[in-house]
């Protein structure tokens, strides 16, 4: 068996039992659902009537689902560093299991709490006045950018896991970086609004790069009162969000991988 099938097929293996773990504790989710449901009511209507108000709303969602899906890699760190806590991963490496596949399990069946988080933002925003003005193509466009980036970010969670020593670092490591990449971005506002270097940093971060991204594919237009971001990543927002996340794959699952070997030769 080549080390690609390998690994395929013990991360299966690997994410079936993850999946199964989630519906057997499906409290584990609570997170999940109730973080995006309060950011979507929060902006939309206390910071919403600022901002643009109904026009605002449709531009919140693909800020919504960027910011969401890059909170999840903190899912990842946590249940991956528990894992490793409670001594399950010890056992996998005494088996004779690809490397790549037990974490190819769990980043994947992290997906599963990405999907459900889309839903109900999506769910949450056709409530709230949110709506597609776009095909369908589009659509599925969009929901792919956004798996694929929700896979990426798992890495990272991944590779924090395999560095911290405890659940409670992973969680905290797991934290520290999410809000200044999500907040210092174009999720929420235009990246042309804020000073100077900040401005920059939002221009070419990969979350705005997807919100961006999102809101092109399902044809949502900024606020009038917004300033339109210009520059390389904004007018090629697709396929600039398409190429951080490969980017984001190609630098994390390496370094998650040779951590995980690491820690096997101790």
């Amino acid at each position: 068996m080549s080390a690609i099938t390998a690994a395929f097929r013990d991360g299966s293996i690997v994410a079936r039992r993850n999946v199964l773990n989630v519906q057997r504790t499906p409290g584990a989710l609570v997170t999940g659902i109730a973080q995006p449901i309060i950011f979507v009511l929060i902006l939309a209507f206390v910071f919403g009537g600022a901002l643009g108000g109904a026009d605002y709303r449709q531009f919140l969602i693909g800020g919504i689902l960027a910011q969401t899906l890059t909170f999840n890699s903190s899912f990842t760190a946590v249940y991956l560093a528990k894992d490793l806590q409670s001594g399950l991963i010890d056992r996998l490496r005494t088996l004779p299991m690809s490397r790549v596949g037990v974490i190819l399990g769990r980043t994947s069946s992290d997906l599963v709490t990405s999907i459900i988080s889309i839903a109900v933002i999506l769910t949450c925003g056709l409530a709230i006045g949110w709506r597609v003005e776009s095909g369908p193509l589009e659509v599925l466009a969009a929901f792919a950018l956004l798996l694929l980036f929700a896979f990426s970010t798992s890495w990272i969670g991944a590779t924090i896991a395999l560095t911290a020593k405890s659940v409670e670092v992973a969680q905290s490591l797991g934290l520290l970086w999410l809000f200044p990449v999500c907040f210092i971005s174009g999720a929420f506002v235009s990246a042309d609004m804020l000073p100077g270097p900040l401005r920059a940093f939002a221009e070419w971060n990969p979350v705005t790069a997807v919100a961006s991204a999102v809101r092109e594919l399902f044809g949502n237009a900024a606020p009038s009162g917004f300033t339109a971001a210009g520059g390389w990543p904004a007018e090629n927002a697709v396929l600039y969000a398409f190429l951080c996340s490969v980017a984001i794959i190609a630098i994390f699952a390496p370094i998650a991988v040779w951590q995980y070997r690491r820690i096997s030769r101790r």
